[in-house]
């Protein structure tokens, strides 16, 4: 999961920035060691615990020595009495988590559907969703600092937790249908959410969210200026008993009186209308109708992404509006294992992430070849074994 936005050719730097940033994860042994247990710095400050996530060099990107890191962290904390606050943030200054580790997963899919012994592309999603929905649900407060590039599983490692704290440095945006993927890590639940079919709108296009932009969408509970990052972290930590109470309080004090205004603000009533409709193609029809430049560019760049992308996500966000928080994972997994079967999420990780060629052929290639009775098979129960259940808290 990485970041994508309306504009194709702004959207390529940042794609191959992560690209570059996964040629230094994706050939590490699965076995932990203590190289890999420095990609996740866990400190003890009284009661409370700092998590940083650590692979500056690689944008903290999240793979699955970290997931097999965080989550007994995350359990062991939740269960025990002694923790009152857990604050997770990004090193190196330039992202929180720019996303997951998408070009092993694919590489372990086309192993395993070539007959190799790969069981990744289902360890992956399966550990980072049972993560996700621990910091969801976890009993301590949850402070994530997302100052930076956060995209995909970064989201999934904030947007899930109770306190979502954004800079004018934040880059927030979930761009999996360009990659022939599906918003995941819990989007069916959050992004569904949205008011005014922004969630719908973000999920098809891969909008980026600039700075104050995730605090005004309600993806970020929270803004501060980057600077004073640093001094909210102290002072939450200086909180001698935390309550959500107490950290509300305290994050609010560092909120400058002064916000930027969200980008689409004008844009809402419009996103509200034309994509208030049934299928894909009539938000289609609807945006070449409206005809405007912003129109005419989200055509565009809808035209970009992967159909049998575009048809799943909107059933997605559909299905995930009625689904309750635990079981949006269960789908989640279930979609994500349809996808390795099949043709588009290879082929966007090729396309954008191995070859650059930022040409991919998506299969079906039209809209209208992506069948309603094909779209359904993606949510389709796995065998029992192979299923993801979370109980309900």
């Amino acid at each position: 999961p990485l970041l994508f936005s309306p504009m194709l050719s702004r959207e390529t730097k940042w794609l191959q920035l992560f690209a570059g940033a996964q040629k230094t994860f994706t050939v590490r042994s699965m076995a932990t060691s203590a190289a890999c247990r420095d990609e996740v710095l866990a400190e003890s400050v009284g009661s409370k615990r700092v998590v940083t996530l650590n692979r500056p060099k690689a944008l903290n990107a999240l793979n699955l020595n970290m997931v097999r890191e965080l989550y007994p962290l995350m359990k062991k904390w939740d269960d025990g009495g002694h923790v009152s606050l857990v604050i997770v943030k990004g090193a190196g200054g330039k992202a929180f988590c720019a996303g997951g580790d998408v070009v092993a997963v694919t590489k372990s899919a086309l192993d395993a559907k070539a007959g190799g012994p790969s069981t990744m592309h289902k360890d992956f999603f399966r550990e980072e969703y049972q993560l996700n929905h621990l910091i969801g649900t976890l009993s301590k407060p949850y402070v994530a600092l997302i100052d930076g590039i956060t995209l995909g599983g970064g989201c999934g490692l904030s947007v899930n937790g109770r306190f979502r704290v954004a800079t004018e440095r934040t880059m927030l945006a979930m761009p999996e249908t360009a990659l022939g993927l599906f918003p995941d890590v819990g989007g069916s639940y959050f992004l569904s959410r949205l008011k005014n079919n922004l969630g719908l709108y973000l999920a098809l296009t891969g909008y980026r969210l600039m700075g104050a932009d995730a605090f005004h969408s309600g993806l970020a509970t929270h803004f501060v200026n980057s600077a004073d990052i640093p001094a909210l972290e102290q002072a939450l930590l200086a909180i001698e008993h935390p309550t959500d109470a107490s950290i509300e309080q305290t994050i609010r004090s560092f909120q400058p009186k002064e916000i930027a205004p969200f980008s689409l603000e004008e844009k809402l009533p419009i996103i509200r209308e034309l994509f208030h409709a049934r299928t894909v193609e009539e938000i289609v029809a609807n945006l070449e109708k409206h005809g405007d430049e912003w129109a005419k560019k989200t055509v565009a760049t809808l035209k970009k992404m992967s159909p049998t992308s575009l048809k799943v996500t909107m059933q997605q966000i559909e299905r995930g509006a009625r689904t309750s928080y635990a079981k949006v994972f269960t789908m989640e997994y279930r979609m994500t294992q349809r996808f390795m079967e099949g043709v588009d999420f290879h082929e966007g990780c090729r396309a954008i992430l191995i070859d650059k060629c930022r040409n991919p052929k998506w299969s079906p290639a039209t809209l209208e070849e992506v069948s309603d009775d094909y779209v359904e098979t993606y949510f389709a129960p796995l065998p029992h074994a192979s299923e993801l259940i979370i109980h309900e808290d």
